[in-house]
């Protein structure tokens, strides 16, 4: 019988350590695979946070862009005018009016037609005053100085 239980603990001996090795390697497996999976997790946050950033930095860099363009556009476009004193003689009566015209330009090309105006001016009027009180164009002028021949129609930000 002693034989019987030698053979038996030679089968089973191998049996349980193989089975006991099993275990131990498929726990440490499970071990590194948890701890990949967090370390992925991780890059994967950190990666998701650098491409929002990275979006949020392109969207500003595109308004950047716009904005600049848009200052350039405006930049171009100025204001031509000119004014001149126009008399109506009917019979004995002497009236004077101011005829102001305006055109707005694309660098050096105009985009308007000329826009007229006629005001009835009395004597001793200030002409230049009066000029840059009907001017159509003076609201986008933006603080030009009056009696030029020409102004920016907006002004470098």
């Amino acid at each position: 019988m002693n034989s019987w239980v030698w053979i038996a603990l030679f089968v089973l001996l191998p049996i349980v350590s193989s089975i006991l090795t099993y275990l131990i390697t498929s726990i440490r497996a499970e071990r590194v695979a948890a701890e990949r999976t967090r370390a992925l997790s991780e890059a994967v946050a950190a990666l998701e946070t650098e491409r929002t950033k990275f979006e949020h930095a392109v969207k500003g860099i595109e308004e950047n862009a716009k904005r600049k363009a848009l200052d350039e556009f405006l930049a171009d476009l100025h204001v031509e005018e000119r004014h001149y004193v126009r008399e109506h003689r009917v019979l004995f009566v002497h009236r004077k009016s101011l005829v102001l015209q305006e055109r707005v330009f694309f660098r050096n090309v105009p985009i308007s037609n000329w826009v007229e105006h006629e005001i009835p001016i009395e004597e001793g009027a200030d002409l230049n005053a009066l000029a840059k009180t009907v001017s159509v164009f003076d609201a986008l002028a933006d603080g030009a100085a009056p009696g030029r021949a020409t102004r920016m129609l907006f002004s470098k930000g």
